[in-house]
């Protein structure tokens, strides 16, 4: 696994785990990371996580349909 450090403003108001929450929708939502690897990444359950991502205006459904035949197989 990877490690990254961030430098954040120190008067930034978020909480590590947002910031795990942020980055796990956006690699979902690049197809980077399946549902339950992003889940996995924030310590939710692969629900949890799909629940919560309406927070970060990410569809649960794949943009292209090379995904969305993916995520049927998968199912």
């Amino acid at each position: 696994m990877n490690t990254i450090t961030l430098n954040l403003p120190e008067n930034l108001e978020i909480d590590l785990k947002e910031i795990y929450l942020i980055i796990a929708a956006k690699l979902y939502e690049k197809g980077k990371l399946s549902a339950g690897q992003a889940a996995d990444l924030v310590g939710l359950s692969k629900r949890a996580f799909i629940e919560l991502l309406g927070k970060y205006e990410t569809s649960v459904f794949s943009n292209d349909v090379s995904g969305l035949i993916n995520d049927i197989k998968n199912a």
